[in-house]
């Protein structure tokens, strides 16, 4: 059989400036809505990262993830992703580490270098040193995991015979999310795994890791999906649109998809940010993702909208956990392994 992925949950831990919902309660209900996510069969939790936004996207994920350990048993904790060059790499392999021995080797680090310059200036860094501050990030954090001492001298930072503690008894993986060609690369060569946002890089990254020599077997894809398990597609655009709308301008505001203009909620999906599926488009789509790219190590969609009611997005994982991912699984379980690979489909 092919291997069955992990299915999990993506959350920017906004909170909506409209309702009278304050922000301590808009962080309780995420929590209970991770809780419930994990008594639900749910795998994983997946945290992004922004800073200065006014709906308050989370800038903070690292201390989110220990809130979350703490919450919860079985669920991976990942980031996907952390904004690497906006950190003091020491500091971010201790915090990571910490993570790790709280949860007990359930947490993952993945990092990307972002694109708001806003972001870059107010820490301090310069938007044009994203690829040394990438590269060289990546290698102290790694050098501090080893238990050895972390040297390095290069463009951005020096360290020198640095003992770094606590070492993790089990090391996070160290994921990389990308979107551009030379960043995809970047993360073939350096990182455990590729985090993709809605599909984008997959076969650029195989791609990558063959060029730099190495086996197919030896990817790691965890794929962050944007589509929409919903009964009723059209009565869900009509609910969720403004929730949507909300997402994407907020990108938008932040530089994100240069050239597309999006004025409604419409707009995104007519340019294919988002799709509504039902739960058997949902389940057919999931499996021929694995099908295609049996490399598939996790598959995590949006928990929560920005301004969507608690009660919503707990209908749609129930959707999710009921009518979808029993069946995908049951269906992979049913694929021989090695039957199927890249760039090819399951009928």
């Amino acid at each position: 059989m092919l291997t069955v992925p992990n299915f999990g949950l993506w959350y920017d831990f906004r909170y909506s400036c409209n309702t009278s919902v304050s922000r301590e309660q808009s962080y309780k209900d995420h929590l209970e809505h991770i809780i419930a996510a994990e008594a639900l069969g749910f795998d994983s939790i997946w945290l992004t990262e922004h800073h200065f936004q006014t709906d308050g996207y989370t800038p903070s994920p690292l201390v989110i993830a220990a809130a979350i350990g703490a919450a919860t048993k079985r669920l991976r904790i990942g980031t996907n992703l952390a904004l690497l060059p906006l950190y003091d790499p020491v500091r971010l392999a201790e915090d990571a580490a910490t993570l790790s021995l709280l949860t007990e080797g359930r947490f993952d680090l993945g990092v990307g270098a972002g694109y708001v310059e806003r972001e870059y200036a107010v820490f301090g860094r310069n938007l044009k040193h994203r690829p040394s501050l990438m590269e060289e990030g990546i290698s102290i954090i790694r050098q501090a995991w080893s238990g050895q001492p972390v040297n390095l001298k290069g463009k951005r930072f020096t360290v020198n015979e640095l003992m770094v503690r606590p070492i993790p008894e089990r090391p996070p993986r160290l994921l990389m999310g990308a979107v551009a060609p030379v960043a995809i690369e970047r993360a073939a060569r350096l990182a455990d795994g590729f985090l993709d946002s809605g599909g984008i890089g997959q076969d650029h990254y195989l791609q990558s890791l063959a060029a730099a020599g190495q086996r197919s077997d030896q990817a790691a894809i965890f794929c962050g999906c944007w589509d929409i398990v919903c009964e009723a597609p059209e009565r869900a655009r009509t609910e969720l649109g403004p929730c949507l709308l909300r997402q994407m301008r907020s990108y938008q505001s932040m530089g994100a998809f240069p050239g597309s203009i999006i004025q409604t909620a419409e707009q995104a999906i007519e340019l294919g940010f988002y799709r509504f599926l039902t739960p058997e488009q949902m389940s057919d789509a999931v499996y021929q993702q694995v099908c295609r790219y049996p490399q598939t190590k996790d598959i995590h969609f949006w928990g929560r909208f920005p301004g969507e009611h608690a009660a919503s997005a707990l209908r749609r994982v129930e959707l999710l956990s009921r009518s979808v991912l029993p069946d995908v699984r049951q269906k992979l379980q049913a694929v021989p392994s090695g039957l199927l690979g890249p760039n090819q489909t399951a009928s």
